[in-house]
């Protein structure tokens, strides 16, 4: 005679087999169709000046993406150069240019940095010529077209102090860093940090404007006890702020706002092929044409930081 447990046993077993049955009989193969994506080239131009140095580290990474589920994949320009030029506050459409040729060192990486071998000249840029009047084009050829990318040079303020914190945010295993900045008083001003570990925060000076401001940042409890944090304060103006906080927006889940770029949130790279003008930048009479990604010159403050 059974018990009331093996019956009970039975009686699961039969139900189980017979929904199995069931859905297995109503399984269906069902396709979607995605829609098409237009290739689009990818830009990281994010040049970080540190002016200590004698040279712009100009390196410039350009991938290409596929499809709606694949990585972008690396490719290759016919020609990259960088436009230095110095705005005259008297006259802003004033601009003497030197140029900075960039090549693919190493085949097959996609990184293009300034021609120290392949010529006469040093292609490199000179910090001690960087200013506020400082004025950079990127224009790389791809695949018979032309895209260039216009940015001023942004400079910002040192980080004061960098400390870790006790306090935590949503979970006890948070760790907290406490930075401290002084912003310069009467500007318009607007600062990126970069926490490492893929980590972003956007910052303008709206309400501290002339202020020593401490804030912090907590990181999640996956930041282990024995890590150094490299945390970086970067100079931006009002576009690039507001195209990194976008990006922050979209990319919070996804490892870093440089490591998948978002089709969405269109950078300042735009498709200018035939056209003749330098100043034309906007491409208003194509604006579904353009490059993804962003090209800009900042300067840089880093500090290290061991978690505790």
């Amino acid at each position: 005679m059974l018990t009331i447990f093996e019956f009970l046993k039975i009686r699961i077993i039969l139900v189980l087999g017979t929904l199995a049955v069931i859905l297995s009989s109503c399984e269906d193969i069902i396709e979607v169709d995605l829609p098409e994506t237009e290739t689009r080239l990818v830009v990281n131009g994010l040049v970080r000046v540190d002016v200590t140095q004698e040279f712009v580290p100009v390196e410039i990474k350009v991938t290409e993406t596929t499809d709606f589920f694949s990585e972008p994949t690396i490719t290759t320009l016919e020609s990259a150069v960088i436009l230095v030029g110095e705005r005259d506050p008297e006259d802003p459409f004033s601009m003497s240019f030197g140029t900075s040729i960039l090549k693919e060192y190493v085949p097959g990486t996609g990184i293009y940095e300034p021609d120290t071998v392949g010529n006469d000249v040093d292609e490199r840029i000179r910090t001690e010529f960087l200013n506020e009047n400082s004025v950079f084009f990127l224009i790389v050829e791809h695949k018979g077209k032309r895209y260039a990318g216009q940015t001023a040079y942004a400079s910002t303020v040192p980080i004061d102090n960098l400390e870790q914190g006790d306090d935590t945010l949503f979970n006890e295993d948070d760790t907290e860093v406490k930075i401290t900045i002084t912003d310069i008083a009467e500007e318009e001003n607007y600062y990126i940090f970069d926490f490492g570990f893929g980590e972003f925060l956007a910052l303008d000076d709206q309400f501290i404007d002339g202020q020593e401001f401490e804030f912090s940042y907590f990181y999640d409890s996956e930041t282990k006890v024995g890590n150094t944090a490299e945390i970086s304060i970067l100079g931006a103006d009002q576009q690039f702020y507001n195209y990194i906080d976008l990006l922050i927006e979209q990319t919070e889940d996804t490892g870093g706002v440089f490591e998948t770029p978002a089709a969405t949130v269109r950078g300042n790279m735009f498709d200018v092929t035939g056209l003749d003008n330098i100043e034309i930048f906007d491409n208003v009479e194509r604006p579904g044409s353009f490059a993804l990604g962003y090209f800009a010159v900042v300067q840089e403050f880093k500090e290290s930081l061991l978690i505790e």
